[in-house]
């Protein structure tokens, strides 16, 4: 999955943002100001979302430190205000997208994938013949394309990142799930039955085993 740093100072929406991406199949960490979004952009970060008001610095002096540092990861700013002096000032710190407040969740996906994809970021998952193709949800086989959903999708992730390995029930619902929300035995379950399907639809030699007590395995 794409790992995503979220720099907000409002527990609110920085709430609201980790939620969302993570229902939209992004990795997200969280820094809450300038100093905890130059600790925490390190290189395993694909693309930072950076609000440009935030309470020791300003945001656009931040991106133009990460840039200093050589982060490449494409940055795409929040704010409350959106004139084009204030646009371009963001382009001009090395910010790659500006999105103004209030905005939907389901639009910062969009942008950061669009982002994600112009710098040729496009981190894969492969086992047994498959591929998870993160930009557009799609898994890829002998047999073809089958879509999925984004909570499929970060389900099957869990489980082809390890091949081989017994995954816990318990690691399932934390990848599958936002923190919080409650998901039934017989809703995994259900999923783990698609998947089983959408695998042999794609082609796979490979299948979702139980490993009665213990997790599941791809394998």
């Amino acid at each position: 999955m794409y790992r995503i740093l979220v720099v907000e100072d409002d527990p609110g929406l920085r709430g609201v943002l980790v939620r969302g991406l993570q229902e939209e199949a992004f990795d997200v960490l969280v820094a809450a100001d300038g100093a905890g979004a130059l600790r925490g952009a390190d290189p395993s970060v694909d693309a930072v979302v950076l609000d440009i008001g935030l309470p020791d610095s300003d945001g656009r002096d931040v991106c133009q430190a990460l840039r200093a540092r050589g982060v490449d990861a494409p940055v795409i700013f929040l704010t409350a205000y959106d004139g084009l002096v204030d646009r371009l000032s963001g382009f001009s710190a090395g910010g790659d997208d500006y999105l103004s407040k209030p905005f939907h969740v389901a639009e910062l996906a969009a942008r950061l994938r669009a982002a994600l994809r112009r710098a040729g970021k496009n981190p894969t998952v492969q086992a047994a013949g498959l591929r998870l193709d993160p930009a557009r949800f799609v898994l890829e086989g002998p047999g073809g394309e089958v879509a999925l959903t984004p909570t499929e999708f970060r389900l099957l992730g869990c489980l082809m990142a390890a091949p081989g390995t017994v995954v816990r029930r318990r690691a399932l619902l934390r990848a599958g799930w936002p923190e919080g929300a409650i998901v039934t035995d017989n809703t995994l379950d259900q999923y783990l039955a698609r998947l089983r399907r959408k695998l042999r639809d794609a082609g796979g030699t490979a299948g979702i085993g139980t490993v009665r007590g213990v997790g599941y395995r791809y394998a």
